[in-house]
């Protein structure tokens, strides 16, 4: 399916420091938390928008040294209205654009707060699990 992409905005960028104590040799497990909406225009029903968004919050089971939220929308304008197949395949593909933008906000988000850049990891395929089962992968091609 064809598309353009109109741009990209951020809804929300914060970063809570949390202070807590880690022992020297602690080792921390971040776990975000990732999370997408797709909106479409009431006025044109070929604008679509996705949201995707990341979370990583402290909890007294999983303490970590700081919340962050962050979340990026992303404008497509598509070339033609999409059947429910085209449509699902073209938000997958739409995903793996913008998640190197979020990868990068929330790096700059990081580095900006005077801490180690927290980098997510790069993925090579589909984000969500619900996605997987569009493509077929070699068992090394999703990390």
């Amino acid at each position: 399916m064809k598309y353009d992409f109109k741009g990209i905005t951020t809804e929300e960028l914060s970063y809570k420091l949390n202070r807590i104590n880690i022992a020297p040799n602690q080792r921390l497990d971040i776990k975000p938390q990732f999370s997408r909406q797709v909106r479409k225009s009431n006025d044109n029903p070929k604008l679509c928008f996705i949201a995707l968004s990341v979370k990583i919050e402290s909890t007294e089971q999983e303490p970590k040294p700081f919340n962050i939220n962050v979340s990026i929308v992303g404008v497509f304008e598509l070339e033609k209205e999409a059947e429910r197949e085209e449509e699902r395949a073209f938000v997958i593909e739409a995903t793996q654009l913008l998640y190197p933008y979020l990868r990068s906000a929330v790096t700059n988000l990081t580095a900006q707060a005077y801490i180690s850049p927290l980098n997510l990891p790069v993925i090579n395929g589909p984000i969500f699990p619900e996605d997987r089962d569009v493509y077929a992968f070699a068992p090394g091609d999703v990390n």
